[in-house]
């Protein structure tokens, strides 16, 4: 049975929507392949979005980054179906592995 839960999304030129945010494997060893992040809640994604604008922002007032880029946000969320395989499906029924 499917589980529901939110994830990360960008869009690119090539692939069009893809999840943005993956976490490592249970090991956290380099060979170890990562996985999609999902969130339980939308306001978890909410928070790492946040997190992430955050961190930018902060790179822009250390001269790391250009204001525009430091305050642009392309991540969005969206609520996606967890298949018991790992498969994500969002809402216009694209898959991620």
């Amino acid at each position: 049975m499917n589980r529901r839960g939110f994830c990360i999304f960008i869009d690119t030129v090539l692939e069009g929507p893809v999840p943005s945010v993956r976490e490592c494997g249970a090991d956290d060893s380099d060979d170890s392949p990562e996985k999609i992040c999902v969130f339980a809640t939308e306001l978890e994604a909410q928070r790492e979005v946040a997190d992430f604008m955050m961190t930018r922002l902060q790179e822009f007032i250390d001269g790391e980054r250009d204001f525009e880029d430091a305050t642009t946000v392309e991540e969005y969320i969206m609520e996606v179906d967890v298949c018991p395989d790992g498969t994500i499906i969002d809402a216009d029924g694209n898959r991620f592995r």
